[in-house]
């Protein structure tokens, strides 16, 4: 189970470490590469984003890879493809990041069932409400995955309450309200919305939106169990190219 190994790494790190990637961007093969070099650099688990025409969750870096893949073509085939080639690769977890479209198109029991065999261990849907994932739920329940629901500063305590008793593996929170890729602040209205998401649910925390270096994993440090960097990583990509992101992925905990 994804719990079960998120606890084991926590055993040997103060935080572990979730990184984010577009599939297909910069292409299939430099995804390839991306996904090794963040695996050697040290990572413990990675979500794939299938990319999507209105990923309406993310800021313009993003946004913009989603667009690019698009456009050189790259399928939702490709992206089984792609997962199944990197979990069979590498001991870490790996996790879609897929719109609700994309999975409702396809059916979303093939869909879930498609991602059990292809070895990932879970998705994170973020723009599926808990009220309408029943369908959702039974086929992670089926077929042994885990559904990881999103808390945000604006969700009340009871409905972060309803989300955990449905959630598995653990609960991505949100930094701030918004899109990804903008500037967040570590400061003491984070720390207290990190301890009411503590009290509502006993499952493993992750936040992102807005990590981007060393300081803010640090800040981080005692606070959530998973730092989750995304825009920064493409940000980089985009400056400096494919090499550069393991030297930056190791600099987030030197």
């Amino acid at each position: 189970m994804l719990t079960d190994y998120l606890a084991q790494r926590a055993l040997h790190s103060k935080i572990l470490l979730m990184t984010h990637i577009v599939i297909g961007y910069p292409s299939i093969e430099e995804s390839l590469r991306l996904v090794d070099s963040m695996v050697e650099a040290g990572v413990d688990l990675m979500e794939l984003q299938l990319p999507f025409s209105e990923p309406i969750a993310d800021g313009p870096v993003i946004a913009g890879a989603n667009h690019a893949a698009l456009n050189v073509g790259v399928t939702v085939e490709q992206c089984f493809s792609f997962a199944e080639r990197v979990a069979g690769k590498h001991p870490i977890p790996f996790l879609f990041m897929s719109y609700y479209n994309l999975m409702y198109r396809r059916g979303t029991k093939q869909f879930v069932r498609r991602m059990a065999q292809v070895g990932l261990v879970g998705s994170i849907v973020p723009d599926l409400p808990l009220e309408e994932a029943n369908e959702y739920l039974q086929a992670c329940k089926q077929d042994a995955l885990a559904p990881v629901f999103i808390y945000s500063p604006r969700t009340p305590l009871d409905r972060m309450v309803r989300i955990a008793e449905a959630a598995q593996g653990f609960i991505y929170c949100v930094a701030r309200s918004g899109v990804t890729g903008q500037r967040t602040r570590f400061d003491q209205d984070l720390a207290s919305y990190v301890a009411r998401c503590r009290t509502a649910t006993k499952l493993p925390l992750a936040l992102g939106f807005g990590v981007r270096e060393r300081k803010d994993v640090a800040y981080l440090e005692g606070k959530v169990d998973i730092a989750v960097v995304g825009s920064e990583t493409l940000r980089i990509i985009d400056q400096q190219g494919v090499d550069a992101v393991s030297g930056f992925i190791r600099s987030l905990r030197d």
